[in-house]
């Protein structure tokens, strides 16, 4: 075992925090390892026009924008495996294991970034439409629909958000709660009551996104939870608000998450519970789920990791957090 390389610090996870992170890394001549899924880019890789990050006026495509910033890292010496991790196993200030099938990779320290998709529907249209009408982000989306009838589908504070957001630029916005009672807090359901182009409707289920000839959306099937009652509602554009679910299935049992399963951090940083291991993105992120603010939490990420190595040189005698026997190291690459 003395005998295997054991790397400085590897990223799991290849979207805007993961890239960013091994950007940071790279520049600091920590030679980081990216396993960033065959699925890599993260959100971005389907998502078409991206207005709202700095540094582009007329927008970037979001498979353009995530190559843009993987190639940056790999300019500075970042290392990528387009394949899926299948287990990680933490220790608490040691060595951690990173596992593809049966190739393992060991490292000093590991940042975490697989990031949260959003929850679906799982109805007839949903992933067929997306991008062409479809979309679960309001604040990266709203604006495109200028002018236009829209609906916000969900019942939580985050549908509310969107709702108050989107109905800036929609000519006619209608909020579809499968319930007749919303789940959102009273304040925000007042501040969405108080939009004079925002319409509620409730207690229907949307069962189908419809295109048009143009293939866009034209319409959403929906029927009354109560009646059983269908019909069709017209809309250019409809939002899914119906929350997150963090990817932290790879690391629950071994750092801390709180009960929806993002994984949490100390304070202001990225560190969790477990020394050298570091989270960012929206494996953390349950308010913001931003491109940018993704990246920046990549940034801390690196620059958290590169001063923990600096500083705390991990320990060979430390466990692996699930099973295994404690990894024997030569001192000369503990340090």
């Amino acid at each position: 075992m003395s005998d295997q390389k054991i790397e400085n610090l590897i990223i799991v996870g290849g979207g805007p925090a993961g890239y960013t992170a091994a950007l940071y890394a790279a520049r600091a001549n920590l030679e980081p390892v990216v396993i960033e899924g065959f699925q890599w880019g993260g959100q971005l890789q389907n998502t078409t026009d991206v207005e709202n990050f700095p540094g582009f006026p007329e927008g970037i495509m979001g498979p353009e924008l995530m190559n843009n910033v993987r190639a940056q890292a790999e300019r500075f010496g970042t290392r990528f495996i387009t394949d899926d991790a299948t287990s990680v196993e933490l220790s608490d200030g040691g060595i951690h294991r990173v596992m593809i099938g049966d190739e393992e990779h060991l490292a000093k320290a590991v940042i975490l970034a697989m990031g949260a998709e959003p929850r679906r529907l799982g109805i007839p249209g949903e992933l067929e439409l997306s991008g062409k009408g479809v979309s679960t982000c309001g604040v990266c989306d709203g604006a495109f629909f200028k002018g236009e009838d829209v609906a916000v589908i969900g019942g939580g504070d985050s549908a509310m958000e969107d709702a108050i957001f989107i109905s800036k630029f929609a000519n006619k916005l209608t909020s579809i709660h499968r319930r007749n009672e919303y789940r959102a807090s009273k304040i925000m359901r007042e501040r969405a009551g108080e939009q004079p182009n925002i319409e509620f409707k409730t207690p229907y289920v949307p069962e189908e996104f419809i295109a048009g000839d143009d293939g866009k959306l034209r319409a959403i099937a929906l029927r009354h939870a109560e009646t059983g009652e269908r019909e069709e509602l017209e809309v250019g554009g409809a939002f899914v608000a119906i929350g997150h679910i963090p990817r932290s299935e790879l690391v629950r049992g071994q750092v801390d998450t709180d009960e929806e399963g993002y994984v949490l951090t100390e304070g202001r940083s990225t560190r969790t519970n477990l020394a050298g291991v570091f989270a960012v993105g929206d494996l953390v992120d349950r308010t913001y789920r931003q491109a940018v603010t993704a990246a920046g939490t990549g940034c801390m990420g690196a620059l958290d990791a590169e001063w923990y190595l600096r500083d705390t040189p991990p320990s060979p005698e430390a466990h692996w957090q699930k099973g295994g026997e404690p990894l024997e190291v030569a001192p000369e690459l503990a340090g």
